[in-house]
């Protein structure tokens, strides 16, 4: 992963913020492997830096509300993005 700190959950924000920015290449990865069925400790690890084995209900927790922020990007957030770029 990037320098970029991992919160315990991502903003609920109905607009794409900075943190979603940050993270962009972060969701995709966590949408690709959610795609291939990959197991969420490895992906927690991998793709979050988390060790699902010294806390695994924490790393779920953030495994997961990542996951549910990066479908949010893709299915409402992406408007959002195509506003500013066009306003840029």
């Amino acid at each position: 992963m990037t320098a970029t700190t991992i919160l315990d959950t991502p903003p609920d924000e109905p607009r794409v913020t900075a943190y979603d920015l940050a993270h962009k290449v972060a969701y995709l990865r966590l949408l690709d492997a959610a795609s291939e069925g990959a197991d969420w400790r490895e992906v927690a690890r991998i793709v979050l830096g988390l060790d699902a084995g010294s806390d695994p209900d924490r790393a779920r927790r953030i495994h997961d509300s990542h996951l549910a922020r990066a479908r949010w990007m893709t299915e409402s957030g992406y408007r959002d993005l195509l506003r500013q770029g066009s306003s840029s």
